[in-house]
């Protein structure tokens, strides 16, 4: 593969989300105006397109000033229709949490130079233009998300992912955060997700199974749901539907496509059985309610793993409405439950020293596995103080951010924390590139020996910050009175 385009990748759109750069709030006109009338109001507020809105506040289409220009060189008289006559429909928009190199691909692709930016109810948030975007350089790397989007099998589809380890490595040349990266892997790994959900459904059709018999949506869980992928991707995804238990044989079926086709793309089968074709983890909405109902009111250990990988789960197909329903029962019920909370603090503890009596860090065959020294407690103490305190974010970060403002944490607190996560990420991030370019499977065992000595330093210091993990549990737990719960 010509990786080479990869190597010279402008890293700014791989740092930058499209809702750091849209226009906003969105200019728009109303589907009764006139073109006229459309271009009077880009006149006046110095901008090259309005939306179109139809009376429910949702996008119908854009009028640019191409389309203005067109009308007028045509017959002036034009002017005078109303814009839904002249309108570019149906409209391509963009989620404001996307990646910037995900809008640029999906503008070269369409040949737009406008891309609205829409919410979940596909309501407008602002807009992105190819004007705004002139200082960035689009290479053929950037097209990797429409590749992923468009791929029609599991081959091209593997052809789009085996590209992750060179454009990851392609952005730590370039000082892009570890945290970033791997927000880039997760998000890549999220897309490949969603497509081979699609091509699944494609092989539904063809083979005359038709259409799904009840609204559905695909989740993806662990760390690509959190957004905090590294280069040892596997599947973590389950499947939540509306229907009864006559439509599951359908959904059995489609999992299990799914699941071929993404362990065909490279995205090898979860080793745990963490995936929607086990029947564990598709369900329906009420059934998996009920099963996290069963997790709180009777938590065993073995459920305990299961709540650590589903609650950092995302919609990534589908109707997504019923996976927003699943989160907020989920979420409620779990600040409700004082020893379901005590349980889960408790799994993220009893992990042993990870430094010798002579204060060094103990190895094995040269390496120290930092997710299970470093990330793991971090990940899991943010989950569980975030869900004590009713916290819906699903990303560590963000947990951390929101356990400050709801008063569970101190800032300097949180803020170690997060330092000492991107530390963590960068020595394992590090590690893998360095095997692959050896020719070794990537891991999460680091050899500290590697590293120089400002940076052997930092990670002891990060790991004795995630070593403190539990004591700053049991204070965001005993905090947590009544009151001042969700």
């Amino acid at each position: 593969m010509d990786t080479a385009p990869l190597e010279r990748l402008d890293s700014f759109p791989y740092r930058h989300r499209v809702g750091d750069l849209m226009t906003a709030p969105i200019i728009a006109v109303a589907a009764t105006a006139t073109v006229a009338e459309a271009a009077r109001t880009m006149m006046e507020r110095h901008v090259s397109s309005v939306a179109v809105l139809d009376d429910d506040g949702r996008l119908q289409g854009i009028v640019t000033e191409h389309d203005v220009m067109r009308t007028a060189v045509r017959n002036s008289s034009h002017l005078a229709l109303g814009v839904a006559e002249v309108m570019g429909t149906p409209v391509h928009g963009i989620d404001a949490d996307a990646l910037v190199y995900r809008a640029l691909a999906r503008m070269a692709r369409l040949g737009v130079r406008h891309l609205p930016v829409i919410d979940e109810a596909g309501r407008p948030l602002g807009m992105l233009t190819a004007r705004g975007l002139l200082k960035q350089r689009a290479s053929l790397a950037l097209t990797l998300g429409d590749e992923i989007d468009h791929a029609a099998d599991a081959a091209t589809l593997r052809v789009a992912f085996a590209k992750l380890p060179a454009l990851a490595g392609a952005l730590h040349r370039e000082d892009v955060a570890a945290i970033q990266i791997s927000a880039v892997i997760a998000g890549v790994t999220r897309d490949v997700t969603a497509r081979a959900g699609e091509l699944a459904l494609a092989a539904m059709r063809d083979q005359g199974d038709g259409e799904a018999p009840a609204r559905w949506c695909l989740l993806v869980l662990g760390s690509a749901g959190r957004g905090e992928t590294l280069l040892t991707p596997d599947q973590d995804n389950a499947l939540i539907h509306d229907g009864d238990e006559s439509v599951d044989p359908w959904f059995a079926t489609f999992a299990g496509k799914l699941t071929t086709l993404l362990d065909a793309a490279g995205v090898p089968f979860c080793k745990g059985g963490v995936m929607a074709s086990n029947a564990a983890f598709r369900r329906s909405l009420n059934e998996w309610c009920g099963t996290v109902d069963s997790w709180i009111d009777r938590p065993q250990p073995g459920a305990l793993l299961n709540v650590d990988i589903f609650y950092d789960f995302v919609p990534v197909l589908g109707a997504r409405a019923l996976a927003h329903e699943l989160r907020r029962h989920a979420v409620a019920a779990a600040a409700k439950s004082p020893m379901f909370l005590r349980l889960l603090a408790a799994a993220s503890e009893g992990r042993g020293s990870t430094f010798d009596l002579l204060g060094r860090l103990r190895t094995e065959n040269g390496r120290i596995d930092l997710k299970l020294r470093g990330l793991f407690p971090i990940v899991a103490g943010a989950r569980a103080i975030a869900l004590a305190w009713g916290a819906a974010a699903t990303s560590t970060d963000a947990r951390l951010a929101e356990a400050v403002a709801k008063g569970a944490l101190p800032a300097d607190a949180a803020a170690d924390l997060t330092a000492a996560r991107a530390t963590i990420v960068e020595a394992v991030l590090g590690q893998q590139l360095a095997d692959i370019a050896a020719g070794r499977p990537p891991s999460t065992s680091v050899e500290p020996a590697r590293l120089k000595r400002a940076g052997l330093r930092r990670l002891r210091a990060a790991i004795s910050v995630a070593a403190g993990v539990p004591d700053l549990l049991r204070e965001a737990l005993t905090n947590r009175t009544p009151e001042r719960a969700p």
